[in-house]
Parts: C-alpha cells; structure tokens; sequence
C-alpha cells in the first residue's frame, strides 16, 4: 500500500538518505543510472548526506562512495562493517564475528547443498554470501537453530552472526554524525531492508521488492530500482525541505 506521507525525523525533518546499493540506487542489471548520479550529488550539494547500506563488500561500496562523492558513513556487508570519514583519516568498525557464518557454511557444504560463496566473498570479512542458487527455506532449514540470520537480497543470499544486520549498523554509522534512523528518507528492496525501512522517518520501498520490504515500507514507487530511487527520494520532499530551511 502507498502512504506517501513522511513520519518527521529528529528535529521534525528529514536529514539524510540511506540507500541500498543494487537494484536500488542501480538498475536491475546493476548499472548506474545517469538521473539517479545526479540527485545524489544534488542531494549532497545541498548539505543532505547519503549512506550506503549495502550487503556487498566495503572495497566495492567504497569505491561507489567516492566516485559519487559522498559524505555519509557506508554500512556493509548488511551492518557487519561500518566506515566513515574522520578528516584525513579512514575509520572502519567490525560489528560482527565471521566465525559462526563460516562454520555454517562448512555445515550446509557437508550436508551436500550444494551451495556456493560469491566472488567477493575473497574481501568479506564479518559474514557469508552464497550465490541464490539454494532456496532461504532450504538452508534455514539444514542449519536449524542455529541463531543466525539467514536473509536475501535478490542478488546473494547471507550468512550473518545472530544479532547482525544493516539497521544495527546503521544506528551505530549515524551515531558520529547526531542522527537516527527516524531523521533519514531510507530505500530499500531486499529482505535485509526490512528493519531499516521500520525504522525510517520516511521508508522507500519497488514493486519488484520482496513482499516484507513492501509492507515495511512509507511509499512503494511506481517505477523499479534506480528510477523508483529517483521518485521516492522527490516524494518524501527531503529536498525541497533543505531547500526552504536554507532559505533557497
């Protein structure tokens, strides 16, 4: 359902965007897309800052982060791995302990799932990442309960330490810079979103989106991924509210 209405944040407005990375702030196919590079950096010439809250590796989302010149923390590796920028100095905090996601692993390997790591699990360093070609019910079901999380983005399936997740890491990314959840515009289209989009002054979420980031969601925009980005960051007025408060 769409409630295009924002919830106000800290200080009764909206003051950053926190943004999924694939087939959210990108295409479906992963590309970047020209319209949505330019409110980003339209978003950040206006003093609002831009997260990254992604299931990938920190070199990946890092590199993205300063080809677009952000200035918001980055969260990875769903809230395993928190970086920010303090002066001239790089400052990453490691939120999680990759062991128990590497022992279930070694588990659903013995037990013949079949599964398989991704490519970039070669920098992962808090959690686990398969290829989806394993169904979330199957191996939940092989690892029973064994507390961790187990959650799906659309594009890998991961592995996390019990107790991990973006919306944690979020919380403790936003902590330096005196915001909360409740003051960010966040999208979102993954299972993994879900708790941030709960937790967001204004949740974005796609039509494509799997159903429980739907439902947790402020707005659900007509278009997908990068140009549902566009649209749901012009719906939740994050920027006309900058504007006006700047007296522009």
């Amino acid at each position: 359902m769409t409630r295009p209405t924002p919830r106000p944040g800290a200080g009764g407005r909206l003051r950053a965007v926190v943004t999924d990375v694939d087939g959210t702030l990108t295409s479906a196919d992963r590309r970047l897309d020209p319209n949505a590079i330019a409110v980003i950096r339209s978003l950040e010439a206006n003093g609002v800052p831009v997260v990254l809250a992604t299931g990938n590796v920190l070199p990946i989302a890092l590199a993205l982060h300063r080809f677009l010149g952000l200035t918001g923390p980055i969260v990875a590796e769903n809230g395993g791995i928190v970086y920010r920028r303090a002066g001239r100095t790089d400052l990453v905090e490691r939120l999680a302990d990759p062991r128990a996601p590497r022992a279930a692993y070694r588990r659903l390997v013995r037990r013949g799932l079949g599964v398989r790591r991704l490519f970039t699990d070669r920098w992962r360093e808090t959690e686990v990442a398969l290829e989806p070609n394993v169904s979330v019910a199957a191996i939940r079901a092989a690892l029973g309960r064994s507390g961790l999380t187990v959650e799906s983005t659309g594009f890998a399936i991961h592995l996390m330490a019990p107790g991990a997740g973006k919306l944690p890491g979020l919380r403790r990314a936003l902590r330096p810079i005196g915001l909360t959840p409740r003051a960010c515009v966040v999208l979102g289209d993954g299972d993994n979103d879900i708790a941030m989009l709960r937790a967001a002054g204004f949740g974005v979420s796609f039509p494509s989106a799997s159903p429980g980031a739907r439902a947790a969601a402020s707005y659900v925009t007509r278009a997908e991924a990068s140009a549902g980005f566009v649209e749901g960051v012009k719906v939740s007025g994050i920027l006309e509210g900058r504007r006006r408060s700047q007296g522009g």
